[in-house]
């Protein structure tokens, strides 16, 4: 019965939110249609202003793979991750993650295959995706385009952020692991 009634509301969330946007704004006296276009042109000027900056970001993660500074900074680093149980298969996902949300889905894409979905490192992989933010790509592109200046604890908090996430892919992995054995 539950699923029943899950599924009937997946089907008509979307539906019965754009409906109530519409009704909601033409109750206030709201030029619907009109504030929407408005709002579509501002996001394309929007879009329009956010490509250098997301061409410099992917130029630059571009650059980063290809030279295999990556697999260097994998190797030296995962004598370290070995020791807090983690594998140095997962490491790039770490540092790709916050720089790139489509490099982070291509690692975690050639891991899944490679290792399989159950595997420790699939499950790494996959929480670390789901737990961490594309931090560096957010201050690039989205702090660039609207030209914010001072972008004071943005950095340390979202770093905070995905180091808590990291740590999360660990030990949650560790624990499920440890019960399953």
């Amino acid at each position: 019965m539950f699923v029943k009634v899950m599924q009937a509301i997946s089907v008509y969330a979307i539906p019965v939110i754009i409906v109530g946007f519409i009704v909601f704004g033409m109750a206030k006296k709201v030029k619907v249609y009109e504030s929407f276009t408005e709002g579509a042109k501002e996001g394309f000027t929007t879009a329009v202003r956010i490509i250098p900056f997301l061409v410099a970001m992917l130029v630059a993660i571009g650059a980063f793979r290809a030279s295999g500074a990556m697999d260097l900074l994998t190797k030296a680093l995962s004598p370290i991750t070995n020791l807090i149980g983690m594998p140095g298969e997962v490491l790039p996902m770490a540092f790709m993650r916050p720089l790139s949300g489509g490099g982070a889905q291509g690692i975690m894409t050639d891991l899944v295959t490679t290792h399989g979905t159950e595997s420790l490192i699939g499950r790494m992989a996959a929480v670390m995706m789901g737990s961490t933010e594309t931090t560096f790509y957010i201050l690039a592109v989205y702090f660039g385009s609207v030209a914010v200046k001072k972008q004071r604890h943005a950095l340390p908090v979202g770093l905070l952020a995905d180091f808590a996430g990291l740590v999360t892919a660990v030990s949650c992995n560790k624990i499920i692991l440890w019960n399953v054995i």
